[in-house]
């Protein structure tokens, strides 16, 4: 169970705007206090929609033996769902730099006043239901597990998909000259190639889902 959902959770982690975020905060007047406050909206959201997910899956009896089918033919879709996102993005052009006339959009104005509140919500809006993540709880939910062997598993995959958040936070308390000055070189390489890594990203992710909803609706694990 851990070894799948840990490794789900990690692809849904691979997010290039949580790290660009990370970044700009850490270059911002409090960066401390704002990293923390963008820390704790990743976490809020995630925990919130880990939470949902494990109620309604539980709700709904998956966790049994019986319900392999039902389990792994979610599984399938959720692969589905991810990869037709990953192709409706590829087929659409990386976003350009904003123009000077034109209107910035809403994530570009809560990062351009850092401040707790405006990171607090965009750590929420970053960290918002993503398919890779639902499909990680969803491993945890329906695992033969007791409450709070889930609880732990749900800690832990929540740790690991607000990974591009705490990561670069507590390499910049061990050493906070250079970790500015890598992630600024980092960041330049990350939205170049943010676009490319959002649908590589997809793609894998629903690969490896549908692959593993069709091995286990044949029965093979």
């Amino acid at each position: 169970m851990l070894e799948q959902a840990s490794g789900l959770a990690f692809l849904a982690a691979l997010t290039p705007t949580a790290i660009v975020v990370a970044a700009v905060y850490l270059g911002s007047a409090s960066p401390r206090k704002t990293s923390l406050f963008y820390l704790a909206g990743a976490v809020v959201m995630s925990t919130l929609i880990g939470v949902i997910v494990v109620l309604a899956l539980h709700s709904g009896h998956l966790s049994h033996p019986q319900q392999r089918t039902p389990r792994y033919g979610l599984r399938l879709g959720l692969g589905v769902v991810a990869v037709a996102a990953g192709i409706i993005n590829a087929r659409r052009k990386a976003k350009p730099t904003l123009s000077a006339t034109k209107k910035p959009g809403l994530m570009s104005r809560l990062m351009a006043r850092p401040s707790p509140l405006t990171a607090f919500i965009t750590g929420l809006l970053i960290f918002a239901p993503s398919v890779t993540f639902i499909a990680a709880v969803q491993v945890v939910a329906t695992a033969q597990a007791g409450d709070a062997a889930i609880a732990g598993a749900l800690a832990l995959i929540v740790a690991i998909y607000v990974l591009g958040v705490w990561a670069p936070f507590a390499l910049y308390l061990i050493a906070p000259d250079a970790t500015t000055r890598k992630l600024k070189a980092f960041d330049g390489w990350l939205r170049a190639h943010r676009h490319t890594l959002l649908v590589g990203g997809l793609m894998l992710a629903g690969l490896i889902l549908i692959l593993n909803g069709t091995l286990g609706l044949t029965g093979v694990v």
